[in-house]
């Protein structure tokens, strides 16, 4: 890579070893993906939960954190994404007290490199969301695939060592999703049925996910009738990168980059698939293997407070005989509490919890713990995740997911 004199000055640790670690590693980034040099960012997002982490990854921050030299912290705006469990909620879902041993460890680790715990995978929502061509590192897929895609920005899906080191050194290598080449089209999709909901979106997400099938796949997407929601493009987004690894989409007449197909390249692509509601259907089928539910989860993405506040409205009145979790980011829970949402939740027999989310919890030990198999969500991402911990995961409308938790069973 060629390296401007601040970036040589790092790299020989005048900036303290600290930067002199994190340049290193991102020297070797840039080398595997062919960048020519590095591009400043102005915000990083890391991966902070410590069922990603392990003894290891905390080990690592801790080491980083007790540098010496008082050149240790970030030097950009650097949020995490959510962590692997709520404090006060803990018991709720089982967590020994190893797991939050280590979260502490984390937490302490990350505060003195100068990391804000914001704890939120729907920063685009709460926090700062990118705007159109600005530069970024950030981590969580879902992220990612907004802020690319919604925002216009520009990130690739940085590792937690990754994103952590473009923190403290201010920039990132200049590949992939930061190059214009690489945001034009090479997918084109034609929709022949507008999603209604948000569990529909997040199986759209999955179906074109499935067809893009790899990172450097860009599906164009025609189509869609209307403009979708933030939280519908969130689910839509968060499925596509969970089901096909896809960090940038178009969507011709609503996202910034794509006013006209022309825009992206899709012009000159054949449409290569058309996608009916009998294939979201069949998604949705290929999960539903039994009625008997556990658990109903919303989670992954995070809740938004008009989520939560619809689910609200829809516990009213109800007693849930099996538990429902519905988890939002340390931003939105404070607005719940005063406006009333998790009091009625809570009153139903549900839970709310924050700042962490469900599949980076230990969720395989939840399960065993809480002899939890069978769930239900609204969640497409959450669904494709889960299967691979043991769980018999059902796609269901939020309305459905709610009637389940009073029934025991989905309808």
């Amino acid at each position: 890579m060629n390296l401007n004199d601040e970036e040589k000055a790092m790299l020989a640790g005048e900036f303290g070893k600290v930067a002199e670690i994190a340049i290193r590693h991102q020297v070797s980034v840039g080398d595997f993906f062919g960048a020519r040099d590095f591009v400043p960012i102005t915000q990083a997002h890391i991966m902070a939960d410590t069922e990603s982490l392990g003894q290891a990854g905390v080990l690592w921050l801790e080491g980083l954190a007790e540098a010496k030299d008082g050149r240790h912290q970030v030097r950009v705006p650097t949020i995490t994404d959510p962590r692997g469990t709520d404090f006060s909620k803990s018991d709720v879902i089982g967590q020994a007290d190893w797991m939050l041993h280590l979260e502490r460890r984390a937490i302490d680790a990350f505060v003195k490199l100068g990391v804000s715990m914001t704890d939120t995978c729907i920063n685009y929502q709460t926090v700062l969301a990118a705007t159109r061509g600005e530069h970024v590192a950030f981590g969580d897929t879902g992220v990612v695939i907004y802020s690319n895609s919604v925002n216009g920005a520009r990130s690739n899906f940085e590792g937690g060592p990754s994103a952590l080191s473009a923190g403290l050194t201010g920039r990132t290598p200049r590949y992939g999703f930061h190059l214009d080449e690489h945001r034009q089209a090479t997918l084109r999709v034609r929709v022949e049925w507008t999603p209604n909901t948000l569990n529909e979106w997040g199986a759209l997400g999955g179906v074109i996910g499935r067809l893009a099938g790899n990172y450097w796949q860009v599906p164009v997407i025609e189509g869609i009738d209307r403009a979708p929601s933030s939280d519908e493009l969130k689910h839509f987004g968060a499925a596509m990168a969970s089901f096909g690894s896809t960090a940038l989409y178009h969507l011709v007449g609503i996202t910034p980059e794509a006013s006209r197909l022309d825009d992206v390249g899709g012009d000159v692509l054949p449409v290569q698939h058309h996608i009916k509601k009998s294939d979201l259907d069949a998604l949705r089928d290929s999960y539903a293997v039994d009625n008997k539910v556990d658990v109903v989860v919303f989670s992954a993405p995070q809740l938004s407070l008009y989520e939560l506040r619809s689910i609200a409205a829809l516990s009213k009145g109800r007693r849930f005989k099996v538990p429902l979790l519905a988890i939002t980011s340390p931003q939105v829970k404070p607005d719940a509490d005063r406006f009333g949402y998790t009091q009625d939740i809570e009153s139903a027999g549900g839970t709310v919890m924050s700042g962490m989310c469900f599949y980076q919890s230990y969720a395989r030990e939840i399960a065993e713990a809480k002899g939890w198999k069978h769930l239900a969500t609204n969640s497409a991402k959450l669904v494709n995740i889960l299967g691979g911990y043991g769980y018999v995961p059902k796609l269901a409308s939020m309305e459905a997911c709610i009637a389940a938790a009073e029934k025991g069973e989905l309808q």
